[in-house]
């Protein structure tokens, strides 16, 4: 296979950064699968690396804490399967699901794993980080049944009645249900930013950085968490737009 280097975007997304401007009032940090069922290694079904779950799980701690601080809505996604007498689980009506179960693959490649087990109902794998959350103030969303945390789910419903503007995005994993997630907010329209070192991908590092690198060249701004928070402390030290129109 031909190796591809990455292209050096790097002048143009400081360029865009600059361009970059974040309601507290009008934002809304949403957690994509931040679950036991990956970030957990003692009963992850489909684990990222245990390096990864430890920094992700730092980060999104950081994060929803300081969000909350500024008033920024937090809402959990959760992916969850019920039960069903054939062929078991709802995961495994997806071909290409069943397909990778059939063939006795894993979807991580250093670790094991399984579809047709993960993120059952009831189960340990679909409870939410007991360090997230959730508090009283958060948002929780149990209805994600595949990658996108708005197909299937009521979050648009959600960000429009409480008039959000800019998503900002972490969990897991970084190419697919965080970069999924990015292309349908960024179809409606949503100020998109993923946060760097709240994301992982379980399907391994160069997917990883091939989702982050898909968002900042085509979709939003990745940043890390501190430099979200600090740009939204920024913009908290200014009337929000609720109170600029009383």
């Amino acid at each position: 296979m031909r190796q591809v280097m990455l292209m050096d975007r790097s002048e143009w997304i400081a360029a865009l950064r600059r361009q970059l401007e974040m309601d507290p009032a009008r934002t809304a940090v949403i957690l994509v699968d931040a679950h036991r069922g990956h970030l957990d290694p003692e009963v992850a079904t489909m684990p990222v690396a245990p390096e990864d779950a430890q920094r992700v799980r730092e980060a999104l701690v950081r994060l929803v804490q300081g969000a909350r601080a500024l008033g920024v809505m937090v809402v959990h996604v959760v992916m969850t399967h019920r039960r069903i007498p054939y062929p078991g689980a709802e995961s495994m009506t997806n071909p290409f699901w069943r397909a990778v179960e059939a063939a006795r693959q894993n979807l991580t490649p250093d670790r094991p794993s399984t579809i047709s087990g993960h993120n059952l109902e009831g189960s340990p794998q679909a409870e939410i980080l007991p360090e997230l959350g959730p508090e009283p103030t958060d948002y929780v969303i149990r209805t994600k049944k595949r990658l996108s945390a708005f197909y299937g789910t009521d979050l648009e419903f959600l960000l429009r009645i409480h008039q959000i503007e800019t998503v900002i995005l972490a969990g897991i994993n970084t190419n697919t249900c965080v970069l999924c997630t990015a292309f349908e907010a960024f179809n409606r329209d949503l100020r998109v930013v993923v946060a760097a070192d709240a994301v992982a991908s379980m399907y391994g590092e160069d997917l990883h950085i091939l989702g982050l690198e898909n968002v900042a060249r085509c979709l939003g701004w990745v940043l890390t968490v501190d430099e979200i928070l600090d740009h939204l402390r920024a913009r908290a030290h200014f009337p929000v737009a609720s109170e600029a129109r009383a």
